[in-house]
């Protein structure tokens, strides 16, 4: 199946890399440490792919949902941590909020107006989807001017 806004094909999933038992793994954190690592990381206002990123960079932790037995965002949400907003969501907000202020100041830039409105239908299909998952409350609508007031008062 083609890609979206692409000529390419892809693959249709994704796949962890298969750990051999040569593979040493330098974590020795245990469920509780890794769990409070998450949970000081996440007061410190970063976001699930954030915190998995400096768990393994900084501590070995290369896949925590076999550590914890749970996906970050789960664990988030147990502890009542996470943000209401899914992080996919609100970084093509971030895109989208940018690309505007580009192309306000540039508007015959007209490579960046069509990234503008792909971006856009990225947004409104996930919104969708999340609407759907009910993530999202149901009247929930994208609004330009809204999400540059939430990504403000995110940073």
């Amino acid at each position: 199946m083609a890609r979206m806004h692409t000529k390419k094909k892809g693959k249709s999933k994704s796949r962890k890399p298969m750990l051999d038992g040569s593979t040493e793994i330098k974590s020795q954190l245990g469920k509780e440490e890794t769990e409070s690592i998450i949970l000081q990381y996440s007061k410190q206002g970063m976001g699930p792919t954030a915190i998995g990123e400096r768990l393994k960079r900084e501590h070995g932790v290369l896949y925590p949902k076999s550590t914890l037995g749970r996906k970050i965002t789960v664990l988030l949400k147990e502890k009542k941590v996470a943000n209401p907003m899914p992080e996919d969501l609100m970084n093509l907000m971030a895109k989208a909020v940018n690309l505007n202020k580009h192309i306000e100041k540039n508007k015959q830039d007209k490579s960046n107006t069509l990234n503008l409105k792909r971006t856009e239908a990225k947004i409104w299909r996930l919104t969708k989807y999340y609407i759907r998952m009910g993530v999202l409350p149901g009247k929930w609508r994208y609004d330009p001017k809204q999400a540059e007031l939430l990504i403000r008062g995110r940073s």
